[in-house]
């Protein structure tokens, strides 16, 4: 029986990373980036994600930069 992964805690970029069966080992080796920065990233909401990080990320999965933008912060409203 194959275990599912508890979205419930995640990020909106934990979940995009998860969605996509992204390895985590495999960004951090691509990018320079920590893989306990990517874990804080994908678990903690008050972790803010740096355009740079999103750009390597996007470049390490081979994904539009703009899809993962809309993925993470599409939800973000203006004020009326």
């Amino acid at each position: 029986m194959k275990n599912k992964l508890n979205t419930e805690n995640m990020t909106f970029l934990g979940k995009y990373l998860t969605d996509k069966s992204i390895n985590k080992a495999e960004v951090a080796r691509k990018t320079g980036i920590r893989k306990s920065r990517l874990s804080n990233l994908s678990t903690k909401e008050d972790t803010n994600l740096k355009a740079e990080e999103l750009y390597l990320i996007s470049k390490a999965i081979d994904a539009d930069p703009n899809e993962i933008l809309e993925k993470v912060y599409g939800h973000l409203k203006l004020n009326k």
